[in-house]
């Protein structure tokens, strides 16, 4: 008996009959269907979507709104929003070959289409949604919010080293501090009133700062 130590994967120079149709790849199940329904049933130009009435124009004709509404909802729903990374799933991605009938627009058509109908897309998304609750496709067991901000400023004049914080103490006269020798909760006490110090000393509260000054000696 031949004993196979791991599963054995196929020759890639084997020929293979694959499903003739793109349509066999796409199980009955598969959201994408329920994207392709939706589209198919909205109204594009109610909605405000450019050039959704067609006729004969100079050069290539235009891509359909139709097939690049679904690939945004396509991106959306799995987390795909660069126009770059949605181009590449036109490739290779069967269920957007599926979705889009193969058609292959390049990022910058994607990119384009999103700047020129962002209002449009913006009531697609949220009609979508609101469909998709109506269905009972949304569980609701989960909200997420994330509101954090944050000011950002990593400017190498707010970068506090203790080599910065010995000379900002130097310049006023202060005592030398050895923070390398202090330890533990003692070090860390310490670090924290120097960068007070001198985050004092940046902004300016004269007031503070001298009694602190004062505090030190």
């Amino acid at each position: 008996m031949n004993k196979r130590r791991y599963k054995q994967g196929q020759d890639r120079q084997q020929g293979m009959l694959m499903p003739p149709r793109v349509e066999d790849y796409v199980e009955e199940e598969n959201p994408v269907r329920a994207i392709d329904a939706y589209v198919e049933s909205i109204d594009l130009a109610e909605m405000g979507f450019q050039h959704t009435i067609g006729g004969q124009l100079p050069g290539q004709p235009p891509y359909p709104p139709g097939a690049l509404v679904k690939l945004y909802l396509y991106g959306y729903l799995n987390h795909i929003r660069s126009s770059r990374k949605l181009e590449k799933e036109t490739l290779r991605n069967l269920e957007v070959i599926w979705l889009i009938k193969g058609l292959r627009p390049s990022y910058k058509t994607i990119a384009d289409f999103r700047k020129n109908n962002l209002k449009a897309l913006k009531g697609v998304n949220k009609d979508f949604l609101q469909v998709c609750k109506e269905f009972g496709l949304f569980g609701g067991e989960l909200v997420g919010i994330d509101g954090s901000l944050f000011d950002g400023n990593v400017s190498k004049r707010n970068i506090y080293t203790e080599k910065r914080l010995q000379k900002a103490l130097d310049e006023l006269g202060l005592p030398y501090v050895d923070v390398g020798s202090a330890k533990g909760w003692f070090k860390e006490q310490l670090l924290s009133i120097l960068y007070l110090y001198y985050f004092l000393l940046l902004s300016g509260t004269c007031g503070i700062l001298l009694s602190l000054v004062e505090y030190f000696q």
